[in-house]
C-alpha cells in the first residue's frame, strides 16, 4: 500500500470510529454553536503575498517536527508576524493532530482556519465546521470527480470555504471542471514525498484568471515568494520551516518581508 492510500485507509477508518461515538445527526445538532467565521478566502487576496501558516507536530515524511510545541503560543506568534491565515493539521494518524485543536487555535489568535485533512467523507465537513474551522481542505489525488464537486457544495451550505488542491495537469482540470474558487498547488507528491517547486511554475498558467493560487510545500525563503508572487501566486502555506523556527514570528516577518511590505497587507 502506498503512503497516499495508507493516508486514505486512515482517514477514513478514523471517520467510522468517530461516527459511531457522535452521530451525523447529532453532530449537525451542534452547527447552531458556530461562532462567526472568519472568510478564508478573503484573508488571501489581500495586496502582496498571503502567508497561510501552520500548525503540525510530525509528518509521515519528515518525521516529528516540533512535539512539545504550544500550539497557542506558536499560533499567536504566527499572527504577530503577519499570517493571513493558519493551517491547523487534524490527522491523528500520521501528524499527531487533533479535532480539538481547531478550537484551540479559534481560541488563541483571530485568524481564518483551514481544517488540514484528507477529507473522504461528508463527515468530516461538519466536524470541520462545528470544530472551528472556516475552511477545509479537499485533494483531487483523493476524491472522484463526483465528491470533488459535491463536497465544495455543501461546504458552501456549512460556510465554509475550499482549498482544492492539486498536483499535475489532470488534477488541475479535475478541479478547473468542480468550479474551484482556491486552488493549491502542492509541490509535494503524495506518494513519493518528492518536492519540486516548479511544479507551481509548471500548473500556473493553466489556472483560470481570478482563481485564487496557493503554492504548497517545499518553501523556506523570501527569495522564493517573491518569485512565487512574480508568476501570480496569491498565497503560500508554510509549516515545517516555521514549525522549527526557534522564533517563528520573527520567522513569519521575514518571509513576508515585512520591513518592505506594505502596512496594508497586514491589517486585518
Amino acid at each position: 500500500m502506498g503512503i497516499l492510500e495508507q493516508l486514505i485507509s486512515a482517514a477514513a477508518q478514523g471517520v467510522k470510529d468517530r461516527g459511531r461515538q457522535l452521530p451525523l445527526d447529532e453532530l449537525r445538532a451542534r452547527l447552531g454553536e458556530r461562532d462567526q467565521d472568519r472568510p478564508f478566502r478573503e484573508a488571501l487576496t489581500r495586496p502582496g503575498m498571503s502567508l497561510i501558516c501552520e500548525f503540525k507536530r510530525q509528518s509521515p515524511s519528515a518525521g516529528p517536527i516540533a512535539p512539545g510545541v504550544d500550539l497557542a503560543d506558536q499560533v499567536r506568534a504566527y499572527e504577530a508576524g503577519g499570517a493571513a491565515a493558519l493551517s491547523v493539521l487534524t490527522d491523528e494518524v500520521h501528524f499527531d493532530g487533533r479535532l480539538e485543536d481547531l478550537a484551540a487555535a479559534r481560541a488563541a489568535c483571530s485568524l481564518p482556519i483551514l481544517r488540514k485533512d484528507f477529507v473522504v467523507d461528508e463527515y468530516q465537513l461538519f466536524e470541520a465546521a462545528v470544530g472551528g474551522a472556516d475552511a477545509v481542505l479537499l485533494i483531487a489525488a483523493v476524491l472522484d470527480d463526483d465528491r470533488l464537486r459535491d463536497f465544495q457544495l455543501k461546504a458552501a451550505e456549512l460556510d465554509l470555504d475550499c482549498l482544492v488542491e492539486v498536483h499535475d495537469e489532470d488534477e488541475l482540470e479535475r478541479a478547473v471542471e468542480s468550479g474551484a474558487e482556491v486552488i493549491g498547488i502542492n509541490n509535494r507528491n503524495l506518494d513519493t514525498g518528492v518536492v519540486d517547486i516548479q511544479t507551481t511554475y509548471d500548473l500556473i498558467t493553466d489556472v483560470p484568471t481570478g482563481t485564487t493560487v496557493v503554492s504548497e510545500s517545499g518553501i523556506s525563503s523570501r527569495e522564493e515568494l517573491v518569485e512565487l508572487e512574480r508568476v501570480g501566486v496569491d498565497a503560500a502555506l508554510i509549516g515545517e520551516t516555521l514549525m522549527r523556527s526557534d522564533d517563528p514570528e520573527e520567522m513569519v516577518r521575514l518571509l513576508a518581508g515585512m520591513s518592505d511590505a506594505t502596512s496594508e497587507h497586514f491589517l486585518p
